[in-house]
């Protein structure tokens, strides 16, 4: 019924800018992977077939909204050191290890976290990857700020920060890494809400070697309900890109 509703309301508007919203709870990380693919795979398909045939078939959007088991990627410009165990411990941890095609470096997932995976049409809304990252950025910066957390940005380093003003104790909260190609997107972002941090001290977070990672249980003194965050998250999704998620 949910996918039945967008496309009737597709049907009235030029470009789709209606979002389909997938909250597929805990799922493996190869589960989400695949999903993705599909999704992604599928509006290619659509794109190519409306350029060899002189077609003008609407593509679908869509979030994908999830957590993972404990697992750490690697993205394709990430150094494999990076990661500071072999595989024996992280057989022990209970965790997996995957190389993958998004951009940055290493980064972990795993329960109480919430990864969003947009798999967009950006010629429905905006051919433009810097800004799409920039408004998933704001998204992450507006939802914190609705639960009494003020974050931000820092030059030349990824994600969103605790302390982005001042740097006294800098502290990433949400890290990103994204994908396009033919101006589809793949990959996303990971908000740390509940997060064990203490699976990052197996890695060196992004890279990054000289500053925190951090989450909105640590730094609010609370656990919070991940579905109250995930609304926030697409509402302001939905006003960013001025789309309808349904």
């Amino acid at each position: 019924m949910q996918k039945e509703s967008c496309l009737k309301l597709q049907l009235t508007m030029a470009d789709n800018k209606n979002i389909i919203v997938h909250k597929k709870g805990l799922i493996s990380y190869e589960e989400g992977l695949s999903f993705q693919k599909e999704l992604f795979d599928a509006t290619i398909a659509i794109k190519l077939d409306n350029r060899d045939n002189d077609l003008a078939t609407q593509t679908e959007n869509h979030v994908i909204l999830c957590q993972h088991p404990h697992t750490y990627t690697l993205g394709r410009s990430g150094e494999k050191n990076n990661l500071l165990i072999n595989n024996k411990e992280l057989e022990e941890k209970g965790a997996t290890f995957h190389e993958i095609g998004r951009g940055g470096d290493i980064t972990y997932h795993g329960p109480g976290q919430i990864v969003g995976y947009p798999i967009i049409d950006l010629d429905n809304f905006f051919t433009d990857i810097h800004k799409y990252l920039r408004f998933l950025e704001e998204m992450v910066i507006l939802t914190l700020a609705d639960f009494g957390l003020e974050a931000g940005r820092i030059d030349g380093l990824t994600g969103v920060w605790l302390d982005h003003i001042e740097k006294k104790n800098p502290r990433k909260i949400c890290a990103f890494g994204v994908k396009a190609s033919r101006w589809v997107t793949m990959h996303g972002w990971a908000l740390n809400v509940n997060t064990d941090l203490e699976y990052f001290n197996n890695i060196v977070p992004c890279g990054i070697t000289d500053k925190a990672v951090t989450s909105m249980e640590k730094e609010l003194g609370e656990k919070l309900d991940l579905a109250e965050v995930e609304a926030v998250l697409i509402k302001h999704f939905e006003n960013l890109f001025e789309a309808k998620a349904c």
